[in-house]
């Protein structure tokens, strides 16, 4: 918010933003370490989203699976080991 402007978001719904920005920001932190996505070495486009697919793949099934298992939906440590 600017310095002249009014703040006319309830205390509620700004807490409950700031709790899903974290989520959403953790989850994509992890995502891009797990993956290592920041490095990509591929040739072409073709490759890259090969690659891409693949990771997003092997999310959906972690999540699956930890959900299967009853488990929170983003705890993979647990799954390989």
């Amino acid at each position: 918010m600017r310095s002249n402007m009014q703040e006319i978001r309830s205390e509620a719904y700004l807490i409950a933003m700031k709790n899903q920005r974290r989520l959403v920001e953790t989850v994509i932190g992890q995502r891009t370490e797990r993956f290592n996505i920041e490095k990509v070495r591929a040739r072409n486009s073709w490759r890259i989203g090969v690659r891409f697919s693949r990771k997003i793949l092997a999310d959906t099934i972690g999540i699956f699976f930890n959900r299967e298992l009853g488990r929170q939906p983003l705890h993979f440590e647990g799954l390989v080991g």
